[in-house]
């Protein structure tokens, strides 16, 4: 008895055998819809946790981010990593190398899968050359390329280790006072 039930559950009839059968559950597929960029702003501009505040003389203040995909640390839309899709962050690496970071633009609901991460250990101007190509050149983003280039720049610098050893005598032959 409860075999045919179960066929005529398959069939769509109607049960009429009395049995209470379990319905299959169904999957409910939500739609992630994505936030405009601008929305976000207008949200987090004004109070965020990366938002550093620095006051000046009068009403003169200036405000600062910490965000990870902000090259110039400047609270704008245009340099915000949380309000655009496409960023960029530059950052120093493992063993003197520099880490160029791009986001993928399809891949927002997923922040494992988020970053696109390349390890550069090359020379600075061969560096200059790939940041240039992967921000400016590729159509990424062409506003970006001097502020990827001036924190490439820095990055850079900041990775040099200050020689240290005995300081060089000047060997340059000294002036002394003539006697009379």
């Amino acid at each position: 008895m409860i075999i045919s039930c179960r066929f005529f559950l398959s069939l769509s009839v109607p049960n009429t055998c009395g049995h209470q059968a379990k319905e299959p559950k169904q999957e409910r597929r939500i739609a992630m819809a994505t936030v405009p960029g601008q929305l976000i702003w207008e949200i987090v501009k004004k109070n965020n946790s990366f938002l550093v505040k620095q006051f000046g003389r009068g009403s003169a203040s200036v405000q600062f981010s910490k965000e990870s995909n902000n090259l110039y640390n400047l609270n704008s839309f245009k340099h915000s990593g949380l309000a655009n899709k496409k960023t960029i962050t530059i950052q120093p690496g493992k063993d003197q190398s520099v880490v160029l970071a791009t986001t993928k633009t399809k891949k927002q609901n997923k922040p494992v899968a988020l970053l696109h991460k390349s390890v550069m250990k090359k020379e600075f101007r061969r560096m200059a050359k790939a940041v240039k190509n992967q921000v400016g050149d590729n159509y990424y983003r062409p506003d970006l390329k001097n502020a990827a280039l001036a924190r490439l720049s820095v990055v850079h610098r900041s990775l040099k280790v200050a020689k240290s050893g005995v300081k060089k005598r000047n060997r340059q032959a000294q002036k002394t006072s003539a006697r009379k």
